[in-house]
């Protein structure tokens, strides 16, 4: 990528209108702290009064979706955004990582079978559903080899997700009033792991900079005692994946960086018209149903996400120190009321979507590998 031109004005915008005061103000300061860093101007919230002609790079809360939408924001490619673009909305989502149960299921406008071809190695076992007629058929297919896992493929932080252990429980689903509009809209049916890690593997292009990481994300509980995202930890370096792997890993995490390569490149093979220059996949290891230790990319985020914090302290920290090699970063999320810790960095405090109170703050430690 080249040098963000120091001409741009860096701009927070919340794509979605019904957005959380949360998501929009945490949009806002990480959009205030990489302009810091870059040595640009700050223009706040995207206003198309105020900003449209101008030279922008943008800091959208989701993946940009369609030619439309991004020529109307002044987008024409990875260097004007720190976040992706896609031609269909689905692209964004968890639904191209599995295939569809044969050629007869529904499939959405855009949809690229040479994906989940490319990828079938990485990813757990699984598939996608686009239409209600189709979900039976899937969920027997898979039921065969143990439980599994329903994921909505619009819901994020893990809401809505069911682990579903029979057929019988599956067709209680299927009775719901709201299954039609549920399946229409797109579901992933995949193996449920138990004892599972997450890994975070990732790059993110800003400027003249590359950041390549991993490291592991973790849940905490929100104010209603459901499992919701609680952080990452990252070890951030300077430089691409070879440069992240010529650090000491573990084989796992090795394992994790390797798979979520595979599935960036398919992305950019299945999807040409698909960039993006911030790329996070989540990765997950656990045990199936057989005691069998499994490993696959469970989702994409090319978009702001929970780590994004952690990776614009990182980019500080290798702006503040060019010679820095690596360094390990926190992001945290969690619903208790509390000080700051020593050290650390707050991006928010208020009201979360869900709840009356959410802190988000980073953490920023030296590398000693």
């Amino acid at each position: 990528m080249t040098p963000t031109p120091r001409k741009k004005i860096v701009v927070a915008h919340s794509v979605r209108a019904e957005a959380p005061q949360h998501e929009v103000e945490t949009n806002k300061a990480l959009a205030r702290w990489l302009a810091q860093i870059l040595g640009l101007k700050f223009g706040g919230a995207y206003d198309p009064a105020k900003h449209r002609g101008s030279d922008l790079y943008l800091l959208p809360t989701q993946t940009l979706v369609g030619a439309a939408s991004a020529q109307a924001l002044g987008v024409k490619g990875p260097d004007d955004l720190w976040g992706g673009y896609v031609e269909y909305d689905f692209i964004c989502t968890k639904a191209i990582s599995h295939g569809l149960r044969s050629h007869l299921a529904r499939a959405p406008q855009g949809w690229s079978p040479l994906f989940s071809e490319r990828v079938r190695s990485v990813v757990l076992d699984g598939l996608s559903v686009f239409a209600f007629e189709d979900a039976r058929p899937a969920a027997e297919h898979l039921l065969y080899s143990g439980p599994i896992r329903l994921k909505p493929i619009h819901a994020c932080a893990g809401r809505g997700q069911e682990v579903i252990k029979s057929l019988d429980a599956f067709d209680e689903i299927l009775a719901r009033p709201e299954a039609h509009e549920l399946f229409s809209e797109g579901v992933v049916l995949e193996q449920d792991l138990s004892e599972v890690i997450t890994h975070s593997v990732g790059q993110s292009f800003i400027g003249d900079s590359v950041l390549s990481y991993c490291g592991d994300q973790y849940l905490t509980k929100d104010a209603h005692g459901e499992d919701v995202y609680g952080g990452s930890n990252l070890l951030v370096v300077q430089g691409g994946y070879e440069d992240l792997l010529a650090l000491e890993l573990p084989d796992d995490v090795r394992l994790a960086i390797e798979q979520a390569q595979v599935f960036d490149s398919a992305a950019d093979e299945a999807y040409p018209r698909f960039y993006a220059s911030r790329r996070n996949y989540d990765i997950a290891q656990g045990l199936d149903s057989s005691g069998k230790t499994r490993s696959g990319v469970l989702e994409q985020s090319w978009r702001m996400g929970g780590a994004s914090s952690a990776e614009v302290a990182a980019l500080q920290s290798f702006v503040n120190d060019p010679a820095m090699r690596a360094i390990r970063v926190s992001s945290v999320e969690t619903y208790i009321d509390q000080p700051l810790p020593a050290d650390a960095i707050e991006v928010y405090r208020g009201p979360a979507e869900n709840s009356e109170f959410l802190l988000k703050y980073v953490m920023v430690k030296s590398y000693d590998g």
